[in-house]
């Protein structure tokens, strides 16, 4: 107790306890009133098939998904996001002590504010209910167990009085941390070849491929991405194919495309903390140009130049890569952010610099990137749950302005409304007793359904998709194995005026017939429709090109 007043005592101890605890509060109250988006309730599913790996992503995101229905026995929007908030704080905590590890306890202070405010850090990492969440957590366990590997051991070298690097037992723990991050996401696996990648390009260090504790960590790293293997060697490699062709270039490579990639990057971290975190990220690159034309070699002959070129082999490899890649295909925001992530540690010390040239100016730049990114959650927040800038909307302010037609987020499904409608159907009750399955025509359809009849009824859930993008739910059960059954189609508009669709199904089940519509509101209008049908006897399988 007296130790933990002691720790209090110091005033930037309660900023970092302020920060810590804040973030939490407003991460769950975004999480309790955040409609849950496609992936997050398509990741729930995974929970109710629990499996070694999954077709897109390994089992990470399924534990973390299932962790809050699991133990509150309760199936929600906030829920499924418990094990996120909690993930994201313990990712939070490990920069603090890595930033505070490296630099100072000031620069740790200023990194976790970055991290605190980032919006897509917040919501990517500590809200939605995602694989980034697991991975940033062993992305910045791996950060911090690799700073204390490589910074922190040191031996006197007689032969030219130095300190030399000397391998210890860390590099078996590191083996086991880059693997879990494997299994939250596959970009664990750069986060793997950048250690490497530094080991082997700082001279001190290249000692590691000799040492057997290097050898145990690869060993270890091997057993613990096991499960990912062994799903894979089960399943045709299904994994590695799906995820290897999205780096393979479709189109002609657009250096506009580029530019647009880091808009996007800067618009989602924030610009005050996007634009700043760019230009440290291009601090190598300048200085090998400077090199060039300097003839000079710039060499890491201290901790705090190791320690950045250690985040920069981490970071940049993701960061470049994936803008590269975003010339020639889309690419989603998320995808370079673990990169930034480290990267973060770099202009939390560059805060320390710019405070000692003006104290006031750092602390308006923090404060108000805060507000701005706190209201306009908060604008986001009643748009999405009651519709403040929706026109027409019973909660809009000063009338409204944007149609619903024209709304994309009407798309997210209240769980909670459809699964009141359900409740209170008597003719979808019986549908619910009386039929073997649900299917939907998209996969991503197929989570929010879930979500909402589960409580009522255990009933199984497929996807007949005509265009084949089955994903987990080519896995999770046999296309034989519904023939001779009843079945519920559950689609949302405009896919019920799809032509092809409905011929496609009339062709596969005995009879299908519309039963029930279920209108989503918003601000007291209709912004969407679930349309629930009858479908009579599956006459044969409906095709899958992959599965069981």
């Amino acid at each position: 107790m007296q130790l933990a007043q002691k720790w209090l005592a110091r005033k930037t101890n309660q900023s970092v306890l302020c920060l810590l605890v804040g973030g939490l509060l407003f991460r769950a109250i975004i999480a309790f009133w955040l409609y849950p988006t496609f992936d997050e309730a398509y990741y729930y599913l995974y929970s109710l098939h629990l499996d070694w790996s999954y077709f897109d992503h390994p089992a990470m995101v399924a534990l973390t998904t299932g962790f809050g229905p699991w133990i509150t026995g309760e199936v929600s929007q906030f829920t499924i996001r418990i094990g996120a908030i909690l993930w994201y704080t313990g990712s939070l905590v490990l920069l603090y002590l890595t930033s505070r590890k490296i630099f100072s306890a000031k620069a740790a202070e200023f990194t976790l504010a970055i991290a605190t405010i980032s919006p897509i850090f917040q919501i990517g990492f500590g809200v939605l209910s995602l694989p980034d969440s697991p991975l940033i957590f062993f992305w910045s366990a791996s950060l911090y167990c690799a700073v204390v590997e490589f910074l922190g051991q040191r031996s006197q070298d007689k032969s030219c009085n130095t300190l030399a690097y000397i391998p210890s037992y860390r590099l078996a723990i590191l083996g086991i941390l880059v693997g879990l991050a494997c299994n939250s996401k596959y970009h664990g696996f750069i986060l793997g070849l950048g250690l490497v990648g530094f080991c082997l390009s700082s001279p001190p260090h290249r000692v590691v491929v000799r040492s057997p504790w290097a050898w145990l960590s690869l060993g270890l790293f091997i057993i613990t991405i096991s499960p990912i293997v062994l799903w894979n060697m089960q399943h045709d490699w299904i994994s590695f194919s799906f995820q290897s062709e999205r780096a393979v270039p479709k189109n002609s490579y657009n250096l506009l495309n580029v530019g647009l990639v880091y808009l996007t990057q800067v618009a989602y971290l924030f610009p005050s903390i996007g634009f700043p975190l760019w230009q440290i990220s291009l601090q190598p690159i300048l200085i090998k140009i400077k090199q060039v034309f300097s003839r000079k070699t710039f060499t890491y002959k201290d901790d705090f130049h190791t320690a950045k070129f250690l985040i920069f082999w981490i970071s940049l490899t993701l960061i470049l890569g994936f803008t590269f890649i975003g010339g020639y295909r889309q690419i989603l925001p998320a995808w370079t952010m673990p990169g930034f992530w480290g990267i973060t540690l770099l202009l939390g010390q560059q805060a320390v610099i710019w405070q000692q040239k003006s104290r006031r100016w750092v602390r308006r730049w923090l404060l108000g990137s805060g507000i701005m990114v706190a209201s306009i959650f908060l604008i986001v927040l009643l748009q999405l749950t009651i519709g403040i800038l929706q026109k027409p909307s019973q909660y809009a302010l000063m009338g409204g302005f944007l149609p619903v037609k024209n709304d994309p987020s009407t798309e997210l499904i209240d769980i909670q409304q459809l699964r009141r409608s359900f409740h209170e159907s008597p003719i979808l009750q019986a549908a619910l007793q009386n039929s073997s399955f649900i299917f939907t025509n998209r996969y991503y359809l197929g989570g929010p359904i879930a979500m909402s009849v589960q409580p009522l009824a255990k009933i199984p859930i497929t996807c007949f998709d005509i265009g084949n993008d089955n994903r987990g739910f080519a896995f999770w059960s046999k296309a034989e194995q519904w023939v001779g059954k009843d079945a519920l189609y559950i689609t949302t508009a405009p896919f019920n005026l799809r032509q092809d669709l409905m011929a496609s199904y009339r062709n596969h089940f005995h009879s299908l017939e519309e039963i029930e519509q279920i209108v989503i509101r918003r601000g007291g209008v209709a912004v969407n429709v679930v349309y629930v049908y009858q479908a009579k006897k599956l006459l044969k399988p409906y095709p899958r090109s992959y599965g069981i």
